[in-house]
């Protein structure tokens, strides 16, 4: 029998804190290694496809721990659970920080992803737990907060602490919130109810880690083994797209105590709500990688100026999501705002893609990024609010962890296609430029056809065309907010809460 969590006052507050916090670190740390790893495989002496490990062991351990939350919060007790989490969190990456070789770091940082993956998720089944039913909204706002922020957050605080301190600080700066947030939790955080007896389904589990292991190694080393060709990434694609399908019929019907209960699936928020949550995903995500390599490559910016950049498309998502959180849990219609959100993403990305030249000033992209900003405090919370309020609330536990799961499948994936359309139309307008400059232009020009001349002018070619594939990748990522757009009609309109 659940025992009611809602807690009131200081008591309230100091756990939302420790909540966030939590929260938060493992959003940071999904990109706050991006910007290190170049100083990081210099200092340990990894090449870079050996160094792309240490972001791609976190994201597999990560995605596979996030849907085993409600099975093993049944099992351990929340509270148990969390703080352990937690506590495993800031051990492993005190570890990270030690490291001194690739294979102890790839370690470390696998162990730091799987406990990650029971934070996020926890978190959201928390925040909402501690308030009242009528607060859904600032609730599910304070949680949105913490997850777009860490991206947002990500690639400044790695670029600063990397510039002005050492790479081990991108860990070492986990340690003291992650110190504060397992003992406040372990002193104040309730039981919704005792831990359980129950049975392991150890072929689930070990079919979503085939699966969506498989699927992460494709996708973070697929463009750089030219995909399919490559019969490493061919193995890899078979057996994610088997190990998934298997796995979902088996949590379906072939057994009675599933790792993940694929059954709320049968809600049309919730199924509906997931491919958003792919979106969502992409939307944050895929800017978050190519912005900061346009803006160094391109533009010449630092870590931390890219950071800055950044930081314009936040800083909206801190002010309006409260308020729009607050339009949603008094009864606003969901639906509309999901539509404005992905439609004012869509926009600012089309404009964002439009600015983006060899010289443009930091004011025009920041402008474009604060817009999108603004679209995408439009979406989470909506979505969160839309898909609980039509669904029953014993089944939050098992929903949040599956929407949770999609935003960070559909970043991975996002990051992945991101840099293959890159890749792609960087090479094609290199040839269309490449075929425009000849000897002949060049006379005509009153150059002198020298080795110097055309070395120059084979990388003003290269930083053009590199600039046009980075403008043609956004414009498809504000295509896809586009076309999720018309999904809102699928969508139930939410009941105001209680």
């Amino acid at each position: 029998m659940e025992m009611p969590v809602v807690e009131y006052g200081v008591r309230r507050l100091v756990i939302v804190v420790a909540v966030m916090l939590a929260s938060l670190l493992e959003t940071l740390d999904s990109t706050i290694v991006n910007v290190s790893l170049p100083t990081i495989e210099g200092n340990i002496g990894a090449s870079i496809d050996e160094g792309i490990w240490i972001v791609t062991g976190y994201i597999i351990s990560n995605v596979v721990a996030i849907p085993l939350n409600p099975f093993l919060t049944r099992m351990f007790g929340r509270k148990v659970y969390f703080v352990g989490c937690i506590a495993g969190f800031t051990i492993a990456s005190f570890l990270c920080s030690t490291a001194d070789a690739l294979g102890p770091l790839v370690a470390f940082r696998v162990l730091q992803g799987a406990f990650g993956g029971g934070l996020i998720a926890t978190s959201q089944v928390v925040m909402r737990e501690t308030f009242p039913p009528e607060s859904i909204g600032i609730s599910s706002a304070l949680f949105a907060m913490a997850l777009i922020l860490g991206p947002a957050f990500g690639p400044l605080a790695g670029g600063y602490l990397t510039d002005n301190f050492s790479w081990q600080w991108i860990f070492t700066v986990n340690i003291l919130p992650g110190t504060f947030a397992a003992i406040v939790l372990a002193a104040l955080l309730l039981n919704p109810e005792p831990p359980q007896r129950l049975p392991i389904d150890w072929t689930g589990v070990g079919l979503l880690a085939l699966g969506l292991g498989s699927l992460q190694v494709l996708l973070d080393n697929g463009e750089r083994n030219d995909w399919f060709a490559d019969p490493h990434m061919l193995l890899a694609g078979a057996l994610a797209l088997s190990g998934l399908a298997t796995f979902a019929w088996w949590q379906w019907s072939g057994t009675k105590n599933p790792a993940v209960d694929l059954h709320v699936l049968r809600f049309r928020s919730v199924a509906t709500g997931s491919l958003m949550a792919l979106a969502f995903g992409a939307l944050i995500f895929a800017p978050a990688i190519i912005t900061p390599l346009y803006s160094s490559m391109i533009l010449g910016y630092t870590s931390f100026d890219s950071g800055l950049l950044m930081m314009m498309r936040a800083v909206p998502v801190v002010v309006l999501t409260p308020v729009f959180a607050t339009l949603a849990e008094r009864g606003a219609d969901v639906r509309y705002m999901l539509a404005s959100g992905f439609l004012i993403s869509a926009g600012a990305l089309y404009w964002f893609s439009s600015q983006m030249t060899s010289s443009t000033p930091f004011g025009a992209l920041g402008s474009a990024l604060f817009v999108s900003g603004i679209g995408q405090s439009l979406i989470l919370v909506p979505l969160i609010v839309g898909i609980l309020s039509t669904t029953p609330a014993q089944l939050n536990g098992k929903i949040s962890p599956i929407i949770t799961l999609c935003v960070q499948l559909g970043g991975s994936i996002a990051s992945a296609v991101a840099i293959t359309i890159f890749d792609r139309r960087t090479a094609f307008h290199s040839d269309i430029l490449g075929a425009a400059v000849t000897l002949k232009h060049v006379q005509l020009a009153g150059s002198t056809p020298t080795g110097d001349t055309l070395a120059r002018l084979a990388a003003l070619v290269t930083r053009e065309a590199s600039t046009l594939g980075f403008g043609d990748t956004i414009l498809a990522a504000a295509l896809l907010a586009a076309l999720v757009a018309p999904l809102v009609l699928a969508f139930p309109r939410a009941r105001p809460a209680a």
